[in-house]
């Protein structure tokens, strides 16, 4: 299911297989919550762009239009016209974001839905009978996110907590692969890592999550404010007691430089809504740092975004045509800035896979890390 092709320091370049494709790792999986890129960007405009892997949210769609629905349209990936490798998260992100509508108990998380005030009850069982219904290729296991930084004692049982959860996942994922009616016999169950910014309960809970098998490993609750290098300090920690036989995805993260960072240190897949949510404003990435395309010295801008984007935007119009339609609140100026940004994001994975190809990486990651987090001219 997942091998590594060869790795430089603790860089990896890999291979993930799963029912509906092969992915090529470091991955950028592009993130579709409701099962389409914010931003009016299609499954079909995904292709286009470089996507290996979509991203959807477990807690939305079961909330609207309902995994049941989606189940009795053929699952997600006919629903959504996406054919390749697809994840879903486990919504407990979603879930734990509601501070002040929701109760945690051993048993799982009573919440409001945001939609209607309905409450809603989701735990480890529920969160796997959802994931299955929408048939993701992996599922991730459902966890509590606690918030940077939390007291020592609730993360430390917070982590036990989610270790108990992950047990109870694993088996009820189980159950429901084996079943004859199940929407995709082959999906894997990956289990997060928690443990707030202390590295010692980090440690423990990735070794005691690594004793039970799962398809992949995930480091979690990070990039939700604590200072860049904490974020980094965390990952070398973790990372030697992730098993080196699967895949390691870092959640929600993040910035150009923070992915060749990760990767760096060790990691396989990311997934970030910052593309898509810059784009929508404004910002957008470029080859020698981001900028601010509402700006008025774009203006009379006849160069495209960036002149070396091979991107469908970049490749059609200039930055003076995007600069306009944000001006004139046109909704073409979302899509196209999206576009522009996603494929970037996949452009900058496909060209970190082919520096470790090269044996170069060392090189890319000196070249490029710092010079991603400044500002463009």
């Amino acid at each position: 299911m997942f091998r590594v092709i060869k790795t430089e320091g603790a860089a990896r370049r890999g291979e993930f297989t799963c029912p509906h494709g092969t992915v090529q790792t470091p991955v950028f999986m592009n993130v579709g919550t409701q099962g389409a890129i914010k931003g009016a960007v299609s499954a079909f405009d995904l292709k286009k762009l470089g996507c290996q892997v979509e991203l959807s949210n477990t807690y939305h769609l079961h909330l609207r239009p309902g995994d049941v629905v989606v189940r009795q349209m053929g699952g997600l990936h006919k629903f959504m016209r996406w054919d390749g490798p697809m994840l879903t998260d486990s919504g407990g992100f979603q879930v734990f974001s509601l501070a002040g509508l929701r109760k945690i108990t051993e048993e799982g998380v009573t919440f409001s839905s945001h939609i209607d005030g309905r409450r809603v009850f989701m735990g480890p069982e529920e969160s796997m009978r959802i994931q299955s219904n929408l048939g993701s290729d992996i599922a991730m296991a459902f966890d509590e996110c606690v918030e940077n930084p939390a007291p020592y004692d609730y993360a430390k049982a917070s982590c036990e907590r989610t270790l108990r959860w992950l047990e109870r996942c694993k088996a009820e994922h189980d159950r429901l692969c084996a079943l004859p009616d199940c929407v995709n016999p082959g999906q894997v169950l990956f289990g997060i890592n928690q443990g707030a910014t202390y590295e010692d309960l980090r440690v423990w809970h990735m070794r005691e999550t690594a004793k039970i098998d799962c398809g992949g490993y995930a480091i979690g609750g990070l990039a939700v404010g604590e200072p860049t290098e904490v974020m980094y300090s965390v990952i070398e920690a973790v990372e030697p007691h992730m098993p080196a036989d699967k895949p390691r995805y870092l959640m929600g993260v993040g910035t150009p430089s923070n992915i060749i960072e990760a990767v760096a240190r060790g990691v396989d897949f990311f997934d970030c809504v910052m593309p898509a949510r810059n784009a929508r404003h404004g910002k957008l990435f470029t080859w020698d740092g981001a900028l601010n395309i509402k700006n008025e010295r774009f203006k009379l801008d006849e160069r495209p975004i960036d002149s070396r984007c091979g991107c469908p935007v970049c490749r059609s119009f200039s930055r003076a045509y995007l600069r306009h339609l944000f001006v004139a609140g046109e909704m073409l100026a979302m899509r196209l800035a999206v576009m522009h940004n996603l494929y970037f994001y996949n452009e900058l994975a496909r060209r970190i896979r082919e520096a470790l190809d090269a044996g170069q990486f060392a090189a890319f990651r000196a070249g490029y890390s710092q010079r991603l987090a400044g500002r463009a001219e």
